[in-house]
């Protein structure tokens, strides 16, 4: 309990200091903007190489990711067809699904794992999951969706290998795979910059609350109730029932798989929906009505498979 409670309370902190922020004009009109091009260009992809950089790739083959995996694509699919149903739009269900499967497995999962779980790596599978499969994927298909001119074939074949985000993951997992050591004059630069990622996402996120009423309302009030419901009970539902019925885990393991599950919406989906100005009502909400609601249920798996 300790440990879901310090992470959430690091998380809160952070994004209320933005708020502040926000409210008093301290980074003008144009400071939330600034701190999401930041991040998505810059930040997060520099954290994102140096993080997947030192990782170790065999996780990748492990029952607990591959259950990680059913978990984010059942829930996703979930909200897709709801989305294809209600005719939300391409942009509009990719962010929803995003936020219905992606799990705050850095700055949230981290101490989390620490303070739950006893380990810290035990988040590696699903960030490297999220990084090189599900981000690339998710940003390759908002890419292709922008509005104007159609772009020549090339152009959109190649999207993902001119994406920030997919260029800081895929350079990581080369150098991981080839096992080459990044020089420290080369690699002490870059993560002093991917430090600034998870500061400036919380608190542009922060700034986006000013303002902002009651959640879930509105005209994107269906989508955020149905990707916050999905985030914080269906996922976890669904680890459970993989890790237990189908991969018959145990003890630590069924716990470490059921716990991540449960994370909220990462805080950096809010960058992508900015980035892309796409469902951005449907990701700040989301995220906020995931976050608290994962408080009461993270408390519960713990206590219930700990």
């Amino acid at each position: 309990m300790q440990g879901v409670l310090t992470g959430f309370a690091v998380i809160a902190v952070v994004i209320g200091i933005g708020y502040v922020l926000g409210r008093r004009g301290h980074l003008g009109d144009e400071g939330r903007t600034v701190l999401t091009r930041l991040a998505f260009n810059v930040a997060t992809p520099a954290l994102l190489f140096t993080t997947l950089a030192g990782a170790d790739l065999s996780v990748i083959f492990s029952r607990r990711l591959l259950v990680t995996a059913a978990g984010t694509a059942s829930a996703a699919a979930l909200f897709i067809t709801v989305g294809l149903v209600r005719r939300w739009g391409t942009g509009q269900i990719t962010i929803g699904a995003l936020c219905s499967s992606y799990v705050n497995a850095g700055n949230l999962g981290i101490p989390i794992a620490v303070y739950v779980l006893g380990d810290a790596s035990l988040v590696a599978p699903v960030l490297l999951f999220q990084q090189i499969v599900v981000t690339p994927l998710a940003l390759t298909i908002l890419d292709l969706n922008r509005p104007g001119e159609p772009r020549p074939l090339f152009q959109r074949l190649t999207t993902p290998l001119r994406n920030p985000m997919a260029v800081g993951s895929l350079s990581g997992v080369l150098v991981a795979a080839t096992g080459w050591t990044v020089p420290s004059p080369a690699l002490e630069p870059l993560t002093l910059i991917g430090n600034m990622s998870v500061p400036a996402v919380l608190l542009a996120f922060g700034i986006s609350l000013r303002g902002s009423g009651i959640p879930a309302r509105g005209d994107s009030r269906s989508a955020i109730v149905l990707s916050a419901t999905l985030k914080t009970t269906v996922q976890p539902l669904i680890a459970w029932s993989i890790g237990a019925g189908v991969f018959h885990l145990q003890g630590a393991a069924l716990l470490d798989v059921v716990v991540t599950s449960a994370l909220p919406a990462a805080q950096n989906l809010y960058t992508y929906a900015s980035q892309y100005r796409v469902g951005e009502q449907l990701a700040r909400e989301s995220i906020l009505l995931s976050t608290v609601a994962s408080i009461p249920v993270l408390i519960t798996v713990a206590a219930l498979l700990g």
